[in-house]
C-alpha cells in the first residue's frame, strides 16, 4: 500500500513516539532538524537511538539534520537502528553527496530527499535517480523562504508539477507534498490535500495527529470516482460490439486503466476516522 500521510515527531519528545505510530499515519518521521533546538539535539538523537532499538515498530523515518550541519555525521550513526525504514534528508540538493549517503544504508533502508531549496529543485531529476531514493518529498514552507515567491497555492503549480514529473520519469512513488500549516482549519486541509491528489502528488506531510485521517480520507477515491469506474469495468466486460461508452464518452485505454486504477486504490485502501481537532500527541 502507498504510504500516503507521514506525521512529524520531535526527537526530543520520547513520550510521543508510540503515539504517532498509534496516530493512524502511514509512516512516522522522528524529526532531529526544524523541531529539535540545536542544544537539545545530542539528547534527541539519544532518545531516538534507545527506542528504535528497544520498542519501535511499524514503519519509521529519522529526519537527518543537513549534510554540512555539526550534527548531519553523527545523526547518520542511527541507521544501525535495526528498526530505522531510512532517513529523510532536508536540503536535498547534491545528487553524488546523496549517493555517498546511499550506500551507507543498512539492507532495506531507503532514503526521501526533501526537496526545499531552488537548487534542490533543479537538481530533483537527478535525486530521484539516485540509488534507494523511494520517493521525494516537497518543503513547500522552506522553498518559499528560499524563493521568494509568496504563496503556496497557484504559485507553486509549475514546482508541484516538476516534482510529479521527474519523479514519474525516474520510475520512483509518486512525491509527497509538503505540510498544511492550518492545524485547526479542517477546509484548509482538505482543499490541501485535493490539490495533492489532482497534482499527482502520493502523500503528504504532516505536523499533528489530528492531520493524519483527513489526508488518508484525502487521498481515497471518492464515491462518484468508484462508481464511474465500476461503470466503466462493467460496461467493458459486457464487451458490445462497436465503441463502448460510458456516461457518453468513448471508453479507451487509457480511461480503462484510469479506472482499474482507481478500483485498485479503493480496495487496498480503507478510510480512517479523523481524529477530534483537539486530540493531542
Amino acid at each position: 500500500m502507498l504510504e500516503r500521510s507521514y506525521l512529524f515527531v520531535p526527537g526530543d519528545r520520547p513520550e510521543r513516539f508510540d503515539k504517532a505510530l498509534a496516530s493512524g499515519a502511514h509512516a512516522v518521521i522522528l524529526d532531529l532538524e526544524d523541531a529539535v533546538l540545536p542544544e537539545r539535539k545530542p539528547e534527541a538523537r539519544e532518545a531516538i537511538r534507545h527506542w528504535l532499538h528497544n520498542r519501535a515498530s511499524g514503519p519509521v523515518w529519522v529526519r537527518v539534520n543537513p549534510e554540512g550541519t555539526p550534527w548531519h555525521d553523527e545523526d547518520l550513526s542511527l541507521l544501525q537502528a535495526p528498526c530505522a525504514r531510512g532517513l529523510m534528508l532536508p536540503k536535498a540538493q547534491d545528487a553524488v553527496a546523496l549517493q555517498t549517503l546511499a550506500r551507507r544504508l543498512q539492507p532495506g533502508q531507503q532514503l526521501i530527499p526533501l526537496v526545499e531549496t531552488v537548487t534542490g529543485w533543479f537538481e530533483a531529476e537527478a535525486l530521484a535517480r539516485c540509488s534507494q531514493v523511494l520517493r521525494l518529498a516537497f518543503g513547500s514552507v522552506d522553498f518559499m523562504a528560499d524563493s521568494g515567491i509568496q504563496g503556496d497555492a497557484e504559485e507553486m503549480d509549475a514546482v508541484r508539477t516538476h516534482l510529479v514529473l521527474v519523479s514519474r520519469r525516474a520510475n520512483i512513488q509518486p512525491p509527497i507534498d509538503g505540510v498544511s500549516l492550518a492545524i485547526d482549519d479542517a477546509q484548509q486541509l482538505g482543499a490541501d490535500t485535493a490539490r495533492s491528489r489532482r497534482f499527482g502528488f502520493g502523500g503528504k506531510l504532516c505536523i499533528h495527529p489530528k492531520q493524519v485521517g483527513m489526508v488518508n480520507q484525502g487521498f481515497l477515491p471518492s464515491p462518484q470516482q468508484v462508481a464511474w469506474a465500476h461503470r466503466v469495468v462493467q460496461a467493458l466486460a459486457r464487451g458490445t460490439a462497436g465503441a463502448v461508452t460510458v456516461d457518453g464518452k468513448l471508453v479507451d485505454r487509457p480511461v480503462e486503466i484510469l479506472a482499474q486504477t482507481i478500483l485498485a486504490e479503493a480496495s487496498q485502501m480503507q478510510p480512517l476516522t479523523p481524529q477530534p481537532l483537539g486530540t493531542e500527541l
